[in-house]
C-alpha cells in the first residue's frame, strides 16, 4: 500500500447476508457492494449475550482487542470511563502517530458539535464517542484544516425524513478530492465515522417505515459514491460497522447481524470470524506489529 487508506466506519449495518427480503441492501451499488459480497461477515456478538452497541463495537475495532469482555457487556452510544482507558491504552490513531504515522479524523464537526461537548465536560460528562475521542487522545485535531471534511450525513438532512441537501454526485467528487489530498499531504490514514446510517436505523415498525427504509438506501448509495469517489482519487479503502440496525428495520433495537468488511487497494486478509480479528488485521495492515494477529 502505497498511498493513503481511507477507512469507512460505518454505524449499525449489519451485513446483508443476514438482512430481511426488501432491506435497505436492495438498491442499486455499484461499487459498494462487489466489494462487500467478496469481503466478510464479521460477528459482532462477541459470544456474549444482548444487542452490540456503538461504543464496545467501535471500540474493537479500534484497538484490536475484545472490547465487550473488557467492558463485561454490550455498552453504548459513547465510552464510559472503563473504554475510554481502554482507547486511551490501545487506539490505533494513538499508536499509529506514536509510529511516525500520519492520521485524521475527516468529519465536519458543526460549531454546535463544540458548544453541546463543553457543556458537557462542565457537568463532568464527556460524551465523544470512540472515533472523536480516539483522535483527540492522539493529539489530533477535529475539522483537520488541511483536509476537505465530509458530513457524516453524506448530504442527507440529519432528522427524519433526511431529504437530500445536496446531489448524490457531490458524494462521489468529495470522495476523490478527500483521497488526492490525503495523498498530497502525506497521510497514512484517514477516518471517517459516518453514523447517519443507525440514527436512520432506530425508526422502526413492521412494516418498515417508508421514509427510513428509502433514506436508509439512498444513504448507502451516497457511501458508494463516496466509496467511488476514493478509489477514483487513488486511495486504498476498508470499510467496516460495528453492529447491526439498519440491515433489518422491522426491529425495534439493534440486531445481532453480521456485520460487513471490506476493503480494496490493500492486500487480502486471510479469513477472519468477528470485529476483534477486523481491528487487529487492520492496525498490521497499517504497519503496526501485533503479535496476536492471527
Amino acid at each position: 500500500m502505497s498511498g493513503p487508506l481511507l477507512w469507512l466506519a460505518l454505524d449499525g449495518v449489519g451485513h446483508p447476508q443476514d438482512a430481511p427480503p426488501d432491506s435497505v441492501w436492495d438498491t442499486e451499488l455499484p461499487t459498494l457492494r462487489p466489494l462487500i459480497d467478496a469481503g466478510y461477515a464479521l460477528d459482532a456478538a462477541l459470544g456474549v449475550p444482548g444487542l452490540p452497541q456503538s461504543a464496545t463495537g467501535q471500540a474493537c475495532w479500534l484497538t484490536g482487542q475484545d472490547a465487550v469482555r473488557v467492558m463485561g457487556e454490550h455498552f453504548g452510544p459513547q465510552p464510559g470511563p472503563t473504554l475510554r482507558r481502554l482507547l486511551d491504552a490501545a487506539s490505533l490513531p494513538a499508536e499509529l502517530t506514536q509510529a511516525g504515522g500520519h492520521v485524521a479524523l475527516a468529519n465536519f464537526y458543526p460549531p454546535g458539535y463544540f458548544a453541546a461537548q463543553a457543556s458537557d465536560q462542565r457537568r463532568g460528562r464527556p460524551r465523544h464517542g470512540c472515533f472523536p475521542y480516539s483522535a483527540l487522545g492522539a493529539g489530533l485535531p477535529l475539522n483537520p484544516p488541511d483536509l476537505p471534511l465530509v458530513p457524516p450525513t453524506l448530504g442527507l438532512d440529519h432528522t427524519a425524513p433526511w431529504k437530500p441537501q445536496w446531489p448524490r454526485g457531490d458524494s462521489a467528487r468529495l470522495g476523490e478530492t478527500l483521497a488526492r489530498t490525503a495523498q498530497q499531504c502525506g497521510y497514512d490514514l484517514v477516518m471517517l465515522d459516518l453514523w447517519l446510517s443507525d440514527t436512520i436505523g432506530h425508526l422502526r415498525g413492521d412494516p418498515a417505515p417508508a421514509a427510513a427504509l428509502a433514506a436508509g438506501r439512498e444513504y448507502l448509495r451516497r457511501v458508494d459514491a463516496l466509496l467511488a469517489g476514493v478509489l477514483a482519487g487513488g486511495a486504498a479503502a476498508v470499510l467496516s460497522s460495528d453492529h447491526g440496525n439498519l440491515e433489518n428495520l422491522h426491529t425495534a433495537s439493534h440486531t445481532r447481524a453480521r456485520v460487513p468488511l471490506a476493503w480494496a487497494g490493500v492486500a487480502d486478509p486471510s479469513p477472519l470470524a468477528d470485529v476483534v480479528q477486523g481491528g487487529r488485521w487492520l492496525r498490521h495492515t497499517l504497519g503496526l506489529t501485533d503479535d496476536s494477529f492471527l
